[in-house]
């Protein structure tokens, strides 16, 4: 492979390949490849969309201000493009992590419309606050139950030692199936309180969205919303004071390294 030594019309390096004689450059092969604009600002504009609420139409505003024109489906197109591999990248690097003893989840239900139709967002912490997984389902019974458990079983990589819910009648057996008979199920409303108030991230973001038309993509939306939240948290730990410079310092890191992920996508 040898490189050469002009580059593309966005600058981005033209490469060669010895043996096939085929030429392609840096962006060639990821999803971002042949699209209008460079990588760093599609992430910045996937990534406005994803942390503030803001909708589509407004993206495509603030992009003309700086005398960008996109159309709002160009944005939906980008988010459903990065958003499923920065997401990725982030449940790998949380793999494995919090296996100290009395691993506790906080495991609870919200609702969201979808289509019209409301629908059940699962999402499950653990006792310091950081996410464990989230899972958008049409029904609330037993089969979303264990589906949500195993996901959020193959996401951490470890069983609890303990879960909360709530007194839903479908929890107990999911429990018992997917994490095992040792797992202790604890139900109780005030122990769910935690849990309960960080419901408000995701319900304050979807707020100007007014719903959405596709269950896949509010899916997908609603998932990777959570990881990118828990990657900005400047809390490691519950009620742990963070001084203001602290708080920026972690912001900037952990927001380098979203808009990292989803150029390199």
């Amino acid at each position: 492979m040898t490189e050469r030594p002009e580059v593309t019309a966005r600058g981005y390096r033209r490469l060669r390949c010895r043996t096939c004689g085929r030429q392609f450059n840096e962006r060639s092969g990821g999803v971002l490849n042949r699209t209008c604009l460079p990588s760093d600002i599609i992430a910045f504009v996937v990534f406005c969309r994803l942390r503030y609420r803001l909708t589509l139409r407004d993206l495509s505003e603030i992009m003309a201000l700086r005398g960008i024109e996109v159309s709002y489906e160009a944005v939906r197109d980008w988010e459903a493009k990065l958003l499923p591999a920065m997401g990725d990248e982030l449940r790998k690097r949380r793999r494995g992590t919090g296996r100290q003893s009395g691993a506790s989840w906080l495991v609870d239900e919200t609702y969201l419309k979808v289509r019209g139709h409301w629908c059940y967002l699962y999402r499950a912490v653990d006792r310091d606050g950081n996410l464990i997984d989230a899972m958008l389902s049409e029904h609330r019974d037993m089969k979303a139950a264990k589906a949500f458990f195993r996901s959020a079983r193959a996401v951490m990589g470890l069983r609890p030692d303990r879960v909360t819910t709530d007194g839903h009648g479908s929890y107990p057996r999911a429990i018992r199936t997917v994490l095992g008979k040792a797992v202790r199920h604890r139900t109780s409303a005030y122990l769910n309180n935690r849990l309960e108030q960080d419901h408000r991230g995701i319900k304050g973001r979807i707020r100007c969205m007014r719903g959405s038309k596709n269950h896949d993509a509010a899916h997908r939306f609603c998932r990777e919303h959570g990881e990118l939240r828990n990657l900005l948290r400047p809390r490691r730990r519950h009620n742990q004071i963070v001084s203001a410079s602290l708080r920026r310092f972690r912001f900037a890191r952990s927001a380098k390294l979203a808009l990292g992920i989803m150029q390199n996508a």
